[in-house]
């Protein structure tokens, strides 16, 4: 293989420590992003100002709940998959977060260090989202141009319905899907229903059309909705799951516009009432397990369900650095080393 090749996987980020100001300093970063909250700067200033008054406090509690010895588990987990992959390939695959460390520019400044001079980019989202995938990928290409453009780059694409992924999923489900269950909920990330609307290069589909998630129409290619639906709906096809033992909910909104719904703690809350003997979760949209997932569903989630009636909760693990999903992570590096050809990133690139 040519050692002028060279991999970047990306995610979302973590605080650097559990302080408070550390906290703090993550936040502003994260939420000062336009493509997460959209709002023009001044007005997007002052709410995130008013945010980081109280907010840092209470985060860093929840993240003293899931903190481990090597640090944060988005952190620790991201740089074992990292290391594993690496063992597959002889040159370099770094790794880089949106926000806070490691970051893209030191990732982008290493790789061109080494000589790399064709960049795979691989951000670690299943689901194209603007506040996620399509900002991740905007900052990178941003930085590349600061370098003054020293990569033929080639970028993986949403994979929310890609066979292998789900059945890295699958695998990973399996034994508590063996083990019987009353109910399956999708939790996935939540988003504000404006940015489906934002992301509709027609602006006529999306949130428009009736039944838009299941209406073709290539407003799909960049619809959040539409491809959480598609990951539930190929999982439970893969797994025999019947219509009526599973359901699709929304997590971790913000503000008072309207998110996704329905949401997940709303959606907890009622299945709890339902007394069900056994509730399995599990969460797509994220391939690592973290806050959302550690903190958000399997401490905070779990105590909703159960406060309300609910008898068992098991929470599926991410695929973390599960060999299905390190398998699926090395297919795809194999592919565009024998590809040969540069992916265009498009719109994105601009």
């Amino acid at each position: 293989m040519s050692k002028s090749k060279g991999v970047l996987l990306l995610n979302l980020g973590s605080p650097e420590a559990l302080t408070v100001p550390a906290v703090r300093e993550y936040l502003n970063e994260f939420l000062m992003d336009g493509r997460v909250i959209d709002l023009p700067f001044i007005a997007r200033r002052l709410l995130v100002s008013l945010l980081l008054i109280n907010r840092p406090k209470v985060k860093v509690e929840e993240y003293r709940s899931i903190w481990t010895d090597d640090g944060s588990p988005l952190i620790a987990t991201s740089r074992k998959v990292q290391a594993k992959l690496q063992e597959h390939f002889d040159f370099p695959v770094e790794l880089a977060m949106n926000y806070a460390k490691p970051d893209i520019a030191g990732a982008l400044k290493r790789l061109q260090d080494a000589g790399v001079k064709e960049l795979f980019i691989m951000p670690l989202y299943p689901h194209y989202a603007m506040s996620s995938y399509e900002t991740v990928v905007a900052k990178t290409m941003k930085q590349i141009k600061e370098l003054g453009h020293p990569f033929q780059t080639s970028l993986l694409e949403p994979f929310y319905a890609d066979a292998d992924y789900i059945d890295a999923l699958f695998t990973l489900a399996q034994p508590d899907l063996d083990a019987g269950f009353d109910h399956l909920l999708f939790t996935f990330h939540g988003i504000p229903e404006r940015h489906l609307r934002k992301s509709d290069p027609s602006h006529e589909h999306c949130m428009v059309t009736p039944d838009c998630c299941a209406t073709c129409h290539p407003a799909h290619a960049s619809c959040y909705r539409h491809q959480c639906l598609r990951t539930a709906k190929a999982f439970v096809e893969k797994a025999e799951i019947p219509d009526d033992k599973y359901s699709v909910a929304f997590q971790s909104r913000l503000g008072r516009d309207p998110w996704l719904e329905p949401y997940t703690d709303q959606t907890l809350e009622k299945y709890g009432r339902k007394g069900f003997g056994k509730l399995l979760m599990i969460s797509p949209s994220f391939v690592t397990d973290c806050l959302e997932t550690m903190e958000e569903i399997a401490i905070a989630g779990k105590e909703t369900y159960q406060a309300a009636g609910g008898k068992e909760f098991k929470l599926v693990p991410c695929l973390n650095e599960h060999p299905a999903w390190i398998r699926f992570l090395e297919v795809r590096v194999r592919n565009w080393v024998d590809a040969g050809v540069e992916s265009q990133i498009g719109r994105l690139a601009s």
